[in-house]
């Protein structure tokens, strides 16, 4: 063997060591087993090797298939069974959304950290509820599933836009028709929270919403930020078989331009003298640098779009921190998403009085 297969070599067995010695130790409990959780949640819940004691749902046909399915995991309709077992540290939360308030409500009282799906209640009433009751009944931690805040894109974002200069951005959500819930709650809140998140608060500029007789909803909406001003298409008139996200920011340096958490991309702003662009005097190619990508071609963990959506981080950030191998994170807690909440009553707030003007 050559000293470079002896580097090599060394460098997989401590790797392989490290991932070996991550171990969990707290108990958990899982509220909820819709698609999502079944999809996205359990794979990493089980990846991390979590201690899972409970799955809680509300059919007692599917509670007592849980058993067989999970081994070592009690399948159980009671969530008192979880908020009276004082082994459980961490509770994941990802149920029906109207029964997320009532359910967070109750975890933060028994005293459990908590991990709570969006949206996390329905309203600025109810987020306030939540936040006084963690205020009154101690400091766990808690993590708000927002996860496209933990995508390694928004990572990578988030230390280029440090240097400043942003001028304006651009952010497309389009997705197909949404008769069973709240699209603003349920489906809007993800590009409203990101924006947030990455430019901090904002106020409503101007606002239009389109409805059509088939239920689907339209709103273009100009948001302003301190520092920079964006446009939004929020829309379900368009296809979930070709569903579209795509956010386009402008800033002194060029243009990012991040596609479904999926691929980011930087183009050089081109230069000008005297307001005059130089790219229409000299031919050059466009440039664009590649900033992250998933490789299809090499099947591991980082290139499954569980971690490049966000998932996987958003969950290890939790147990991370109920195992308190790191400080509680309040940037992804309920006071996180007190602007975003506050922002979307801004906005129904903004369409009623448009729509009585109307009228």
């Amino acid at each position: 063997m050559g000293y470079i297969d002896k580097i090599i070599g060394r460098y997989k067995n401590m790797r392989s060591i490290r991932e070996l010695n991550h171990i969990y130790t707290q108990q958990y409990a899982l509220v909820g087993l819709g698609n999502h959780c079944v999809s996205n949640l359990l794979p990493v819940i089980q990846y991390l090797q979590l201690p899972l004691k409970y799955i809680c749902c509300t059919s007692e046909k599917k509670a007592g298939l849980i058993s067989q399915k999970y081994k070592g995991v009690k399948g159980t309709t009671s969530l008192q069974d979880i908020l009276n077992d004082d082994t459980v540290s961490g509770v994941f939360v990802a149920a029906n959304p109207h029964s997320h308030f009532h359910i967070a409500n109750e975890v933060i009282k028994a005293g459990k950290s908590l991990f709570i799906e969006k949206p996390p209640c329905e309203n600025e009433r109810e987020l306030k509820s939540l936040t006084d009751t963690v205020k009154l009944y101690g400091s766990q931690h808690i993590v708000v599933g927002l996860q496209r805040r933990f995508a390694p894109a928004t990572q990578i974002l988030q230390k280029q836009l440090r240097i400043g200069g942003e001028r304006h951005y651009h952010y497309r959500y389009l997705t197909g028709l949404y008769p069973e819930g709240d699209a603003m709650l349920d489906l809007f809140i993800h590009p409203l929270d990101y924006v947030t998140f990455l430019f901090g608060k904002a106020r409503v500029k101007a606002a239009e919403e389109m409805c059509s007789k088939d239920g689907a909803q339209t709103l273009f909406i100009v948001l302003e930020h301190q520092g920079i001003t964006g446009m939004l298409e929020l829309s379900t008139d368009y296809s979930w078989q070709d569903a579209q996200e795509q956010l386009s920011i402008s800033t002194d340096k060029g243009q990012y331009v991040l596609d479904r958490m999926e691929r980011l991309d930087f183009s050089p702003r081109h230069s000008a003298i005297w307001g005059i662009p130089l790219e229409k005097v000299f031919q050059n190619n466009a440039t664009v640098v590649s900033l992250y990508g998933r490789n299809g071609f090499v099947p591991t963990v980082g290139n499954n779009q569980i971690v490049s959506q966000g998932f996987f981080s958003e969950i290890q950030a939790f147990a991370d921190m109920v195992e308190n191998r790191c400080k509680d994170n309040h940037v992804f807690g309920l006071e996180s998403v007190k602007h975003v909440y506050s922002l979307m009553a801004e906005i129904k707030k903004y369409m009623n009085i448009i729509d009585d003007h109307i009228l």
